[in-house]
């Protein structure tokens, strides 16, 4: 028995959820292509005060990641070549790229909860500039993750040891590009951002002979403007790179990207850097046009300052803890399932932003955050902690993993045994039942148990957290049957 003739303009999309039964099944075509456009807001009508706090704290969380980003980018992207400013960040030019040549230093201040795993780098992409090629060397079995985020804090990429990644050169694009992709190119990444941020990061254990295995592969990792691209590997002895004071001043805090003050100012520009994802242009120009009036209106500016500085104490501070976001897990731990791929969740972007920027992907690394011990108790230097992990009980993982202590700025503690991260690769004792205690405390816990100890900060105001990293996880990790042990102080 021979159909029905489909009604001119079917979409063969029946009703969904949002659409009650018995009414249309279909959409026309030409119905949807005639909708009409929808104004925007009135660039000439008088704003309340009331709402100008109202929008102007809204973008200030939202828009925060965003901003963050761009101004690494203004800050960074204009120096005159690769540098290690401070001894300690990779910086340079805008589509360059800095390495370190070891773990980092861990005096650094330029970035929340750095990682003492891996040999990293960083370098600022400005595609609105020009496509850049991205180098890759062959690491062979080696773990390695090289990390594309556009300004959303989102990977735009996946190039590293759990994707198989061959070596070789690999385009990155902006937003609307239309070009020719040289020959020998293996893959084109597409950002919907014109800034980004890309960060190597190579394994590494803690073998001398290794290191300079490491330091020769790196040489080869390379991000410059297609312009110079000749199909030929390009080399860089990062050792050479000079070193440039830091300027005074810094502090003990992560630096400083997102100014309340000069948010008013820098917005627009990082929102145009940024275009809308779907759904986004009404609150784009919600934004705009608020900002629009305040830029011509000094009392309104001072409204719109005013209220950037109260949602900078209020809804973005508070998110630097740990224990403010993310999903709970057994014995106060707690983690996210969507890391570098945030979209518009914008509470999830913002306070990873806030607390650890920069996380991978969860197939990448998966991470897990501790405030708490079992009781419930803010973790200090006061104290003396164990975690045991279970006889086969370690995170489950194809790669590695570690935890990392930070202090209460999420920064990493100096301390004389320059241990900063215990895990796969440390030679710590398992017990005669196979499990595995890490002792965290501010002193040595005796002889026999010093390969397994993780240094805390001393005195009863030295709060700490700790974070376990799992390196490409197993996917009982990503799904939730694995969680970390509960931390428990000792009497």
């Amino acid at each position: 028995m021979s159909r029905p003739a489909r009604p001119r303009g079917w979409t063969g999309r029946r009703a969904g959820p949002g659409l009650p039964r018995g009414r249309a099944e279909c959409f026309p075509l030409q119905a949807l292509a005639l909708a009409p456009a929808v104004p925007g807001p009135d660039p000439e009508a008088r704003l309340s005060d009331d709402y100008v706090r109202l929008v102007a704290r809204d973008a200030y969380f939202w828009a925060w990641p965003i901003v963050n980003v761009y101004n690494r980018r203004i800050a960074l992207g204009r120096l005159p070549h690769p540098m290690l400013l401070g001894g300690v960040l990779p910086a340079g030019p805008a589509n360059s790229l800095t390495m370190l040549t070891d773990y980092v230093d861990p005096a650094g201040r330029a970035v929340a909860c750095p990682n003492h795993d891996l040999v990293c780098g960083s370098g600022i992409v400005a595609l609105d500039q020009s496509p850049v090629v991205l180098q890759v060397p062959d690491f062979g079995d080696r773990f390695w993750v090289v990390q594309v985020l556009d300004s959303r804090t989102d990977s735009i990429a996946e190039l590293g040891r759990m994707y198989g990644s061959p070596p070789g050169f690999y385009l990155l694009v902006g937003p609307n590009w239309v070009g020719t992709v040289p020959p020998g190119i293996r893959r084109v990444f597409v950002s919907q951002t014109r800034t980004g941020v890309v960060i190597p990061r190579v394994f590494r254990d803690d073998s001398v002979p290794d290191l300079k295995t490491v330091q020769r592969l790196i040489s080869q990792l390379g991000l410059y403007p297609v312009a110079q691209f000749d199909g030929r590997m390009k080399t860089t002895d990062w050792r050479q790179v000079p070193v440039v004071p830091a300027a005074a001043g810094g502090g003990d805090a992560e630096t400083r990207w997102v100014a309340p003050e000069t948010f008013l100012a820098d917005l627009p520009a990082a929102l145009a850097d940024a275009r809308p994802l779907p759904g986004e242009s009404a609150r784009y120009a919600q934004v705009l046009a608020v900002v629009a009036a305040a830029a011509r209106d000094a009392r309104l500016r001072q409204v719109f300052e005013q209220a950037v500085a109260a949602a900078d104490r209020e809804l973005v501070e508070p998110l630097f803890e740990f224990r403010s976001h993310g999903r709970r897990l057994p014995h106060h731990w707690s983690t996210i399932a969507n890391g570098a791929c945030f979209g518009t969740d914008y509470f999830t972007r913002t306070a990873v932003a806030k607390s650890n920027i920069f996380v991978n992907k969860p197939n990448e690394a998966q991470c897990f955050h501790q405030d708490f011990d079992r009781d419930g108790a803010r973790l200090c230097g006061s104290g003396r902690y164990t975690v045991t992990f279970a006889q086969g009980a370690v995170p489950p993982v194809k790669g590695f993993w570690s935890m990392s202590l930070y202090n209460g700025r999420h920064l990493f503690e100096v301390n004389a045994l320059g241990r900063y991260a215990v895990g796969s690769k440390s030679r710590m004792r398992f017990a005669a039942d196979g499990s595995l205690t890490i002792h965290v405390q501010p002193q040595s816990p005796g002889a026999e148990h010093e390969s397994n100890w993780l240094p805390a900060p001393a005195g009863e105001a030295s709060e700490f957290s700790l974070s376990i990293r799992a390196y490409w996880p197993e996917s009982a990790v990503l799904d939730g049957r694995w969680t970390p042990p509960a931390v428990v102080r000792c009497a």
